[in-house]
């Protein structure tokens, strides 16, 4: 085995083991690019890279096209992992990470080991050490400065199995408010002759007042025997 040979395959040794230790801290938050992505994606642009250095020769040969490609090419795969809801856009730290860890197999296909491995520390250090200080960061912002915080409303109502058509009726008669935009409405029928209506709401801002006065509006029904709801602030965290 040459020389060369060996070099290549420690550059493409490095790039999957490197993005499996960037990939290591997404999977152990259940993210949607997890290990194997952020593996796949490193030893995919340190191939690339490889590709673009030695398999092409000639007066016009530029053995930087193909790698330039990633830096656009990934972009593509990080879109994937974007979701918007509502007011609410989560995945974009996830995408960054795929496109950092597109730039660490280039470096390792590169043969640029020592900034590879530095460039792996600092991701891996971004995504465990500054998730907390964000996070501290948010709590001390003071509440008038603060944007507003689309929020998903679960509504929850217990009643008679008889009595579901009118409780239904009121249960969106009381939601029916400029504060929140209702996106189910379920029936689950329950021992006893009961029936659970879960209604299930967002609001471009946090309003806990307009949901408790909504709820006024419904306890009063004789046929409902019980009422909860909780809530769940979509701050596309991730």
């Amino acid at each position: 085995m040459t020389e060369l040979t060996l070099d290549l395959a420690l550059r493409i040794a490095l790039a999957l083991v490197l993005g499996v230790l960037i990939g290591f801290e997404r999977q152990l938050r259940s993210r949607t690019a997890g290990l194997r992505t952020n593996a796949l994606v490193s030893l995919g642009a340190a191939l690339f890279v490889i590709m673009g250095a030695f398999s092409f020769d000639g007066p016009g040969a530029d053995p930087t096209r193909v790698a330039a490609q990633i830096v656009s090419g990934i972009g593509f795969l990080g879109a994937g992992v974007i979701m918007k809801q509502g007011a609410s856009i989560s995945g974009l730290n996830t995408a960054a990470t795929l496109w950092a860890s597109a730039a660490i197999g280039a470096l390792a296909g590169g043969g640029m080991i020592l900034v590879a491995i530095g460039g792996t520390a600092a991701v891996v250090f971004s995504n465990l050490l500054l998730r907390p200080i964000g996070r501290l960061l948010d709590r001390n912002v003071r509440a008038g400065s603060r944007e507003p915080v689309a929020t998903e409303y679960v509504f929850v109502v217990r009643s008679a199995t008889d009595a579901e058509v009118s409780v239904r009726s009121q249960i969106v008669t009381a939601l029916q408010r400029p504060e929140f935009t209702m996106h189910a409405l379920e029936a689950t029928d329950l021992s006893g002759d009961e029936v659970e209506l879960t209604a299930r709401i967002t609001a471009f801002e946090r309003s806990d007042a307009a949901l408790e006065a909504a709820i006024a509006d419904v306890v009063p029904v004789p046929e409902v025997t019980s009422v909860r709801w909780y809530a769940t602030e979509l701050r596309g965290e991730d």
